[in-house]
């Protein structure tokens, strides 16, 4: 049986993931607004990515709303997110999106990228808020993903990464 990486990307770190997992495992690849639990039978193991936004991993409410229909399957999480990995910030994100069902699988983070120029102006103007919030406090208090966003600022930066697989 072969299997699947399905991925939900906003702004294409993801998609680039899943891609360059596709091509070093030789599974077919899907964005999961495309993905029918139906076709699902045929694969195995199914691995899913998605961004982090708000806490929240992408995509996961395929799992959520499938996990049912996909429980004899080895199943594999994979988030991307822009800040650089911690390990307690990491699992505050696993422990609440991995949970119910969901708990035991496998979960893993990726390193993404930060282009404002790409970003809806809904989330370029979030950013901009939180950072006007986080620049407020002492720099020598920040924690980790405070300190990536202020050095990130309005600059590009591209953190993916094959390592990170």
């Amino acid at each position: 049986m072969k299997g699947i990486i399905l991925y939900q990307s906003k702004y294409g770190s993801t998609r680039r993931y899943a891609e360059w997992l596709s091509e070093e495992t030789g599974f077919d690849r899907m964005e999961t607004k495309k993905a029918k639990i139906e076709d699902m039978k045929r694969y195995d193991p199914i691995i899913l990515g998605g961004g982090i936004y708000a806490s929240g991993i992408a995509g996961l409410s395929f799992l959520k709303k499938h996990g049912d229909r996909l429980s004899d399957k080895k199943i594999i999480v994979f988030c991307v997110g822009a800040s650089p990995y911690e390990e307690n910030a990491f699992k505050q994100i696993v422990d609440h999106n991995m949970k119910g069902a969901l708990a035991g699988i496998p979960c893993f983070y990726c390193r993404g990228a930060w282009d404002m120029d790409s970003m809806s102006i809904v989330d370029r103007n979030l950013c901009k808020l939180l950072r006007n919030v986080v620049a407020k406090k002492d720099p020598a208090e920040y924690e980790i993903w405070e300190k990536a966003l202020m050095a990130a600022g309005d600059e590009k930066c591209d953190w993916t990464d094959k390592a990170y697989l």
